[in-house]
């Protein structure tokens, strides 16, 4: 049989105030959840005069409290009533006054709509921290594409935007229209096979992957995470014209080039060929008269160098006089460098005997005996006074010593467990637990009676 342990003492044993246990708890709640997802069905809702939002979540086996502040309140676009299954995002709080637990949301949607949603920016999440959407990795598109390939359903109006935008900006561009479906289960693998046909042809230069807007179960196939990993595999160029300006997919974030509608897609793909025409025609003209101008430049250096050329006897007969002053300036300036170099050292010479290190140096001994002596007598008397300092500041803190207090008969009293000191008997309370400090040693105590003010 196993014994029964003893009951711990008042010492051993810590007593949680009601306060001090929800804060322990709220810590421990908010600490472990930050921010959660959590879906359930609204039930009891209401909006008081303050504008928060008040409500229950539940489903079939429990429910949990739950608030929206105004300011979140406000941000919603769909209007929550009971009976509604609703996906939200939030935080665990703890209400300490009445020890409950809530969920306060900060994000809140309809069920459909939000599973699509948080499986999109989780697949977005993850192919973001493999790479997937680093621009170190976008490949640059052609200035002029001598072929482009249309990775969309033929019969959609997504092809004849994109096909009327850009035969109106270049009539002779060569497009291919790569047929593919872009809704549906089947659409994911049909475009996923399209984009490895195209790259293993290899006689594109451009693919655009195009279709027109829709609801975000409508795009689904342009968030599969297959369409995304052949968009980034493909050694060709890939632009992504998916949806309308506002629509946003997984295929936008990896592919090299994001255009909001598949008429953009063309324009900025197919360049005007009346602008390519009109360009190179202003370059051949800046050519035309660049070249002009240098050749001018060219033929005055050339007549000007000309008339600059001096016969060779000329420049030699110059070339030997400039020759023979250049001898006699040297010839000068070097005598006259050695006259003041020969001056310079003859006082040097007279400096130096009459300026005798020996007389310096006797002078330099005498104050450098001098200055030891001082030296020693200062640091003798600064030792003393310093020896002199620290024997009384001892004697003042011996003096200043509360355990010297206690020696001559006092206590110093304190409070358990707070180890507040006691200063008045109005502080403690029946029966508290006191630790009297004496001079040597400590008493525990408890309080059995007191009279305050000597009564």
């Amino acid at each position: 049989m196993t014994p029964i342990s003893p009951a711990p003492t008042n010492s051993q044993r810590h007593v949680y105030e009601v306060t001090e246990l929800n804060q322990k708890i709220k810590k421990l709640l908010e600490g472990s959840f930050p921010f959660i997802w959590i879906t359930g069905e609204i039930s009891n809702f209401r909006t008081p005069s303050s504008g928060h939002c008040y409500f229950t979540l539940k489903d079939a086996r429990s429910q949990i409290g739950a608030v929206m502040f105004r300011t979140q309140a406000r941000a919603l676009k769909f209007k929550p009533e009971d009976g509604l299954s609703v996906i939200g995002l939030g935080r665990i709080s703890v209400y300490e006054p009445r020890g409950a637990y809530q969920v306060i949301l900060e994000y809140l949607e309809p069920k459909g709509i939000g599973g699509l949603q948080i499986a999109f920016e989780k697949l977005k999440q993850q192919l973001s921290d493999e790479g997937l959407f680093d621009e170190g990795h976008k490949q640059a598109l052609p200035l002029v594409p001598k072929k482009i390939s249309i990775v969309t359903s033929p019969t959609g109006a997504a092809v004849r935007d994109f096909i009327n935008v850009a035969q109106r900006r270049f009539p002779n561009m060569a497009l291919e229209v790569v047929p593919a479906s872009v809704q549906g289960e089947r659409s994911p693998e049909e475009i996923v096979r399209a984009l490895d046909l195209v790259n293993t042809i290899g006689k594109t230069d451009v693919i655009v992957l195009a279709r027109g807007g829709g609801s975000i179960e409508d795009l689904c196939a342009f968030n599969d995470e297959r369409v995304a990993r052949a968009i980034f595999s493909s050694r060709i160029p890939v632009v992504s014209a998916v949806g309308h300006e506002t629509d946003f997919t997984i295929a936008d974030f990896v592919a090299d080039l994001r255009a909001p509608t598949p008429s953009a897609a063309a324009e900025i793909i197919v360049p005007s060929k009346e602008k390519l025409k009109k360009g190179l025609d202003e370059i051949n003209q800046k050519l035309y008269k660049t070249i002009s101008f240098k050749l001018e430049l060219l033929e005055k250096l050339v007549l000007e160098f000309t008339n600059r050329i001096v016969h060779p006897q000329r420049r030699l007969q110059d070339m030997r006089l400039r020759l023979d002053d250049y001898s006699m300036r040297l010839v000068a300036t070097v005598t006259d460098i050695l006259a003041r170099k020969r001056d310079h050292a003859a006082f040097g010479h007279h400096m130096l005997i009459n300026l005798s290190p020996g007389k310096t140096a006797a002078t330099m001994k005498d104050r450098v005996r001098q200055c030891r002596v001082s030296m020693c007598a200062r640091m003798i008397q600064i030792i003393r006074d310093g020896r002199a300092a620290t024997e009384g500041n001892a004697a003042m803190l011996e003096a200043l010593n509360p355990m010297a207090i206690l020696q001559r008969g006092y206590s110093i009293t304190r409070t358990l467990p707070g180890q507040s000191i006691v200063r008045s008997a109005r502080q403690v309370k029946m029966d508290q637990r006191l630790e009297i400090m004496l001079g040597q040693g400590r008493l525990t105590v408890d309080v059995k009676g007191r009279a305050a003010d000597g009564h």
